[in-house]
């Protein structure tokens, strides 16, 4: 059993409070080599994300791939890098905030709402202490992952619940599995579209490009594969498209075996070859830019796009801090906090709703 972290001092007096915390994936601290190599360690290091024996894999990692891939990664990364910091980092912060505030709106001004990284800070532990120490009794857990994979979502709870292992009085908790098909969030995407469309016209293809994973994934039993076919279909429905209207790949293919297809750079080549002039692309299955959707799609896709002979290429923004996406993660946050909201805010709402329909409060 791990070692019980120190809880916090115990007071008769205060009001214990219900918590909401964002996971996203994770960011070094910095555009350089010397910060990508303890941050791609970790995340190459968890067995979720890399399913390969650990003796083996070990080698691989220590021997060739943290000598050679911080330079390439931290490169790529200074291409995006803001005088904020990571966008990825900037955009997860903005989204509490936001979301926060939205609640509070909402009447639910006593909840406490913060964000870990899965990878590098702030650590899914450091945030969770500091949660409890604001008096966190009840916590939400929702992974900014639309469509749930084993190296996403549940390495996210897995690092929650071993987290939960080192606590004494532990938090009440719920999860959020995954919300690929929540009408809000499909809403929250059709607006950004629509709103593209709007200003820069409709492009021959619409391409949506979700983060790829190996192929045996799919087969033992991982529904991301199919959690992604169903966002892309209720997308495409929503916005009226026909079947050769839209693609759905996956990009983010690392190492030599099969990941689920097809894959994005292999899309944007062939369109280009067929004749397709214009296209739009774009990443449902991220809620915040970041160096997959800036480097890898906005960037190099349309290189890829470019040089096999297409003429336009354009990247349509994640939600990031879209006031339709905010509203949804608020719907999927209220939804699973049912029960949970017992405060005087709540008696507050009560008596201004019946005041504003004229009843007796």
């Amino acid at each position: 059993m791990p070692a019980l972290l120190k809880e916090p001092a115990f007071r008769h007096d205060y009001t214990p409070k219900t918590g909401i915390l964002l996971i996203n994936l994770g960011t070094p601290a910095a555009p350089t080599a010397k910060a990508l190599r303890p941050y791609l360690k970790q995340f190459l290091s968890d067995s979720r994300v890399i399913e390969i024996p650990k003796a083996i894999w070990w080698f691989i990692l220590n021997g060739i791939i943290l000598n050679v891939r911080p330079a390439k990664s931290a490169a790529k990364y200074a291409t995006i890098w803001t005088p904020d910091g990571s966008p990825l980092l900037v955009h997860t912060q903005k989204q509490t905030t936001l979301l926060k505030g939205l609640l509070g709106e909402q009447g639910m001004r006593n909840l406490v709402v913060d964000y870990a990284m899965r990878y590098g800070q702030p650590s899914v532990e450091q945030t969770m202490i500091k949660m409890r120490e604001a008096g966190v009794e009840r916590l939400l857990v929702i992974p900014l992952y639309p469509q749930y994979a084993g190296s996403s979502s549940a390495t996210a709870l897995d690092d929650v619940f071993r987290t939960l292992q080192k606590m004494r009085n532990m938090p009440e908790v719920r999860t959020v599995r995954h919300f690929h098909d929540h009408p809000a969030y499909i809403q929250a995407l059709a607006d950004s579209v629509r709103e593209h469309w709007r200003l820069n016209g409709r492009a021959e293809k619409l391409v949506m490009s979700f983060h790829g994973v190996p192929r045996f994934t799919l087969d033992k039993g991982d529904p991301y594969h199919c959690e992604c076919l169903k966002t892309g279909r209720l997308l495409a429905e929503e916005l009226g498209l026909g079947k050769t209207e839209y693609v759905v790949s996956f990009q983010s293919r690392f190492g030599k075996a099969e990941w689920i297809k097809p894959y994005t750079t292999e899309v944007l080549t062939q369109l280009a070859r067929d004749g397709v002039s214009r296209i739009d692309v774009m990443c449902p299955g991220f809620v915040g830019d970041c160096l997959e959707t800036l480097e890898e799609i906005a960037m190099e896709g349309k290189e890829d796009f470019l040089t096999h002979g297409g003429k336009e290429y354009r990247y349509i923004a994640c939600l990031n801090e879209r006031p339709a996406w905010i509203t949804a993660l608020a719907e999927i946050a209220a939804a699973n906090l049912g029960g949970w909201i017992t405060t005087p805010d709540d008696a507050e709402m009560r008596q201004l709703r019946a005041r504003s329909c004229g009843a007796k409060s």
